[in-house]
């Protein structure tokens, strides 16, 4: 099935009233992080249901699909992308990859990602060479920044937490608050598996962390402990959390 079927397909799935809610969630309006996206109304279950569907369409296809102004064709894709990664063998993934990186610039909202930093980029940077990630955390782009931070959640469900704790250190400074949730839930994915490694470094910068990236950093943690945090204190238990 070629793209332009496809979306198709997918156009006639849209809901008006969903898709103007969708505006305002994903922050479309001038000078919010969104700005000028075009949403059809489709739920993510129906998307991801269509990719089963689908999931024979070749790399060409998926890759004309993530040019799409519609936001939900692009989520599409990268599912179909995701799926692809899941199922081929390695030497197909660079092929996916490829696609993936050359098309970044469309990759331009929090949940797309999200749907594909940690369960593709992820994966594959976990494999190969994560020089990359390094550039991204660096770059200029809200979203390359969320990328690299999202990848590491594969990093860290492998008990590895260098970089994650690197990246985290990198955008203490960052002025996006997307950016404060994506670093202090990773955070808080680390304490969940290593309480005492995320309590070191609280311990080191929870002064300068903004507030939002302390907030879902600790979100899971008692609330005696919670409340001494964020009065600027460290917990007595800190130093002993296993």
């Amino acid at each position: 099935m070629t793209s332009d079927e496809i979306a198709a397909c997918l156009i006639n799935l849209g809901d008006k009233e969903r898709a103007d809610h969708s505006l305002r969630f994903f922050k479309t309006a001038e000078g919010e992080y969104g700005e000028g996206d075009r949403f059809l109304g489709i739920r993510v279950p129906v998307l991801r249901e269509k990719v089963r569907q689908f999931r024979e369409a070749d790399l060409s296809a998926a890759e004309e699909l993530l040019r799409s102004p519609w936001h939900e064709v692009r989520l599409f894709a990268v599912f179909l992308l995701v799926d692809k990664f899941r199922r081929k063998k390695p030497d197909l993934k660079a092929e996916i990859m490829k696609v993936f990186t050359a098309n970044l610039d469309r990759i331009n909202n929090w949940d797309l990602v999200d749907s594909s930093a940690p369960c593709l980029t992820g994966p594959w940077f976990w494999e190969n060479d994560r020089s990359l990630l390094g550039t991204w955390v660096k770059s200029d782009s809200l979203w390359l920044r969320r990328i690299a931070v999202m990848s590491t959640f594969y990093f860290i469900k492998q008990n590895h937490y260098e970089e994650t704790l690197a990246f985290c250190e990198e955008l203490l400074d960052d002025r996006e608050d997307l950016i404060h949730k994506a670093t202090g839930w990773m955070l808080r994915e680390i304490g969940n598996r290593d309480k005492k490694t995320e309590t070191d470094f609280l311990e080191k910068f929870h002064t300068r962390m903004p507030r939002t990236m302390l907030r879902y950093g600790i979100e899971k943690f008692p609330a005696e402990e919670r409340k001494s945090w964020l009065a600027g204190e460290i917990p007595p238990s800190a130093g002993t959390s296993a």
